[in-house]
């Protein structure tokens, strides 16, 4: 199987996406997957990588900086770079692309100017309302992970109690299910077949979807053999009753 030089998580929020770039980085084959390009700002860029601040030198320089350093980053010593964007950073990351690499009406060939050859992987939530309750009460409580051993991995604000909010729970229902609808219109409006991986599967069976992933990579699915994840689930019982009162329309 030819191999590929990239590969780009498209996702949403609460999707599994950590679980799954932490398990591709643990395999040693697969770079480090992040969201190198979350927010839409050269400068927060530059400070998630690590950089200097920029000096006197042109605007596109700054750019070519930024993305020479997250290919490094991305690929971690491996020769495959691998990215997570989220689709609400997809519009700002493209136009940059475009600065870059101008004169590419599709923006996949973009891609591939800027990285190599690049495979697009779909992570999707099946259960949009789990997906949905999840990012409310990530946006609540200000817990976004923790490791299998209880310990805090990442906490954007402080802790607060869960509090069910019907409407709230509508709202953030529609916003994940137009991510996922605007990646597939994409794929479609540029001819893209992406690999489909579930939130579902990768729970279920962690080490055979990496597996899956490296072959279609091309790499050795051996490479996953032993990796374990490194991120809890976050659901549990307020979960569950928030989804079976918003299913009885309470």
């Amino acid at each position: 199987m030819s191999e590929y030089a990239a590969y780009i998580l498209c996702t949403a929020p609460r999707s599994g996406s950590t679980l799954l770039c932490t398990l591709l980085t643990s395999t040693g084959a697969a770079g480090h997957p992040r969201s190198y390009f979350h927010t839409p700002s050269l400068a927060d860029w530059r400070e998630g990588l690590g950089l200097p601040l920029p000096g006197p030198a042109p605007d596109l320089d700054n750019l070519a900086e930024i993305m020479d350093a997250a290919k490094r980053a991305g690929s971690a010593g491996t020769d495959l770079f691998g990215l997570r964007l989220q689709r609400g950073s997809f519009e700002f990351f493209a136009q940059q692309l475009d600065r870059l690499h101008p004169g590419r009406t599709r923006i996949a060939d973009r891609f591939a100017v800027a990285f190599g050859r690049t495979r697009f992987i779909h992570l999707t939530r099946p259960d949009k309302l789990a997906q949905a309750i999840s990012l409310v009460r990530a946006r609540q409580g200000g817990l976004w992970h923790k490791a299998p051993d209880g310990t805090e991995l990442e906490r954007l604000s402080p802790a607060r109690p869960p509090v069910y909010d019907r409407n709230l729970i509508a709202q953030t229902l529609a916003e994940v299910t137009t991510l996922d609808q605007e990646w597939v219109a994409w794929f479609d409006a540029e001819a893209i077949t992406p690999l489909r991986v579930t939130y579902d599967d990768l729970a279920a069976d962690p080490v055979a979807t990496v597996a899956g992933l490296l072959a279609d990579l091309g790499r050795d699915p051996a490479q996953a053999d032993g990796i374990a994840p490194q991120v809890a689930k976050l659901a549990d019982k307020t979960s569950q009753d928030w989804a079976d009162r918003f299913r009885a329309g309470i």
